[in-house]
């Protein structure tokens, strides 16, 4: 399998691009004509860098108004195409795509365009390059594939052939299926791009909402089904028109962009009959089927506030690291790490954020295929050498700077609590059973970028992306559920809000929340007032508000309001939750339960907790510590 990403999908110099492309592991680029302009190299530099890289120029793109224009228009086509293939033959690339036209004194009709496109395959033969015609969704004339393909098939000409775009095809909702009718060989480029599903103009969308298969709604990989149903074997390219991703860090993108290829070429393979040629080997996407332990970095100085709020959420104490200062403390199958060694990574960490989530442990079914996969979507490896007797956990590093950990059932590390730990059995507690859901706050614009690392390693689906008001502006969030495993991604794009202001105060931590399971909310809640929990209070409007809307009897509502417990249902459920006050870092803890069939995340109370939570929080300003 050929990789390729455009030039245009990432931002800096040519310089900066090249080198982003090549770390990430493509084979080449679509060298988009404006980035070869706005550098100050000869066309031959150009081609050496490329090469010098260990890429290809896999494309030249885009030529522009070319088919069904009269004279003199057409002769000035011409004479632009020509210059165009000598540019082609000093950069060391064969192959041009031209979009269709959106000239407003083009012609219509067929075999006009057919016949300029024989024409303009003869000069391209002379020059020793091919040409693809490609349908822009807003195109003039053609804005099909199927007319596109109609076009190529009657220039019928060695040098011409269809170059095939998803977005193109998928935002007109044309069905991919149509495209298995065309010979694999007469297909001369494919570009992949994804986009979430909007509304609005076809070229808007196009330019600014594009993202990487897999980040977007579009099917994209039906798309790639049809595709390979014809036998084409030549790369597979990323064109991808976003503004986030353009002021973004380049090697970033690219290794998102080389990241969902490989995913979405997998799932193809995985999805079967159809062969992926020269796609690594490597197990296919698991669920979690629990998380097992969540770790928490600190110093022996913060460590007793992070403890008592740990004892008041009905923790217990039940185990130390055989070699590490790290302690265990357990409820109802529950585990949270608090390690305070002042060297490793976890020191790292709580230098770097504070006291903060550095690592979660997950139960999968197979640790180390887990980890297999997760390499092989280009995942790096966290290496900490593990003392002699003890085990040596598969390991890589997640979004955000935290460490994800595989552990199993099957194999010796399902005895990491009798091996790397003295551990006591977990007590009852105050009813916790374990761990719903964990909340990763980041920058807005990195969202995409942590939703493709999760649903592209794990087995998993995401929900819609929803809005989340804060009374200082607006938060993106979106779920993954992944199993034993649900994030909610929350993405703050000002700084004011609950999140920007964690993002800010943790110099980037991930974790912001950790959401606990429970049977009964109002007994666990009693059950933590003993413990002197201190639960995040929230206003008499909101119940008055809650009973209007759902039609709740009164009494619920009174023991909602006494244990400061909020309230969401829809078709399939009803769902509780419970929240402590937010620790001086921003940091809190959620306790939730589910009645049927419920799957959300409270999303129309986020407003009302936050608000409380801004209530109780420290001023603005004021030190942590």
């Amino acid at each position: 399998m050929k990789t390729s990403i455009a030039t245009v999908s990432l931002s800096g110099s040519l310089t900066t691009k090249l080198a982003a492309i090549a770390a990430a592991g493509f084979d080449g680029i679509e060298i988009f004509e404006q980035d070869f302009l706005a550098s100050d190299f000869a066309p031959e530099e150009v081609g050496r860098m490329v090469r010098d890289h260990g890429l290809e120029i896999t494309l030249f793109q885009p030529f522009r108004d070319f088919e069904g224009l009269p004279e003199p228009h057409r002769s000035r086509a011409f004479a632009r195409a020509e210059r165009k293939f000598e540019l082609m033959n000093q950069l060391g690339t064969d192959l041009m795509l031209v979009c269709s036209t959106v000239h407003p004194e083009a012609i219509g009709g067929i075999d006009r365009m057919a016949q300029d496109f024989r024409d303009l395959g003869d000069l391209a033969a002379r020059h020793g390059v091919r040409v693809g015609f490609e349908a822009l969704c807003w195109g003039r004339l053609v804005n099909d594939h199927r007319d596109a393909w109609e076009v190529v098939r009657r220039a019928d000409h060695p040098r011409v052939g269809l170059i095939l775009d998803s977005f193109h095809t998928l935002a007109r909702r044309i069905d991919p299926a149509s495209i298995r009718a065309i010979p694999g060989d007469r297909i001369f480029f494919v570009q992949l791009a994804d986009a979430p599903a909007i509304d609005m103009d076809l070229l808007y969308w196009s330019r600014h909402f594009r993202n990487m298969p897999g980040e977007g709604d579009l099917d994209v990989a039906g798309f790639m089904r049809a595709v390979s149903a014809t036998g084409y074997d030549g790369p597979l390219s990323l064109e991808i028109f976003n503004d986030q991703f353009r002021a973004g860090l380049p090697r970033l993108v690219a290794q998102d962009g080389h990241r969902s290829l490989i995913a979405l070429m997998d799932g193809i393979r995985r999805a079967g009959p159809l062969a992926v040629p020269d796609l690594p080997d490597f197990p296919p996407p698991q669920p979690v089927d629990r998380v097992e332990f969540i770790e928490f970095a600190t110093s022996t100085a913060e460590a007793p506030s992070l403890e008592a709020l740990l004892a008041s959420a009905g923790f217990v104490q039940s185990g130390q690291h055989v070699s590490k200062p790290v302690t265990l403390w357990r409820q109802g199958g529950t585990n949270l790490l608090v390690n305070t060694d002042p060297s490793g990574f976890a020191h790292t960490s709580y230098l770097t954020h504070g006291t903060t989530v550095a690592e979660v442990g997950l139960l999968v079914a197979d640790a180390r295929a887990a980890f297999a996969r997760a390499r092989a979507l280009l995942a790096q490896p966290h290496r900490q050498e593990a003392p002699t007797g003890q085990l040596a956990i598969p390991a890589i590093r997640g979004v955000g700077g935290s460490v994800l950990r595989f552990l199993d059932s099957a194999s010796d590390l399902a005895d990491i609590w009798s091996v790397d730990f003295s551990a006591d059995p977990a007590p009852a507690g105050a009813g916790i059973t374990g761990i719903d859901h964990i909340g990763q706050t980041m920058a807005y614009d990195e969202m995409l970028s942590w939703t493709l690392f999760y649903t592209s390693i794990l087995d998993g689906q995401k929900a819609p992306m929803i809005d989340v008001v804060d009374p200082d502006g607006l938060v993106r969030s979106q779920a993954i559920d992944l199993g034993g495993l649900r994030v909610t991604l929350n993405g703050a794009e000002a700084r004011h809000t609950l999140a920007g202001r964690f993002i800010e105060d943790s110099f980037g931590a991930s974790v912001q929340h950790v959401a606990f399971a429970c049977a009964d909310i109002f007994a666990t809640a009693a059950a933590l007032a003993d413990l002197g929990f201190a639960p995040l209070r929230i206003g008499a409007n909101y119940y008055q508000d809650v009973q209007a809307r759902f039609g709740l009897e009164g009494g619920l509502v009174a023991r909602m309001q006494a244990a400061n417990v909020m309230y969401d249902e829809d078709a399939q459920g009803q769902f509780f939750q419970l929240y402590s006050e937010p620790r001086a870092d921003g940091f809190f803890f959620e306790i939730v339960q589910r009645q049927g069939g419920y799957a959300g995340y409270g999303a129309p109370n986020a407003p009302f907790r936050i608000a409380a939570q801004k209530r109780a929080a420290r001023p603005s300003g004021m030190p942590r510590r």
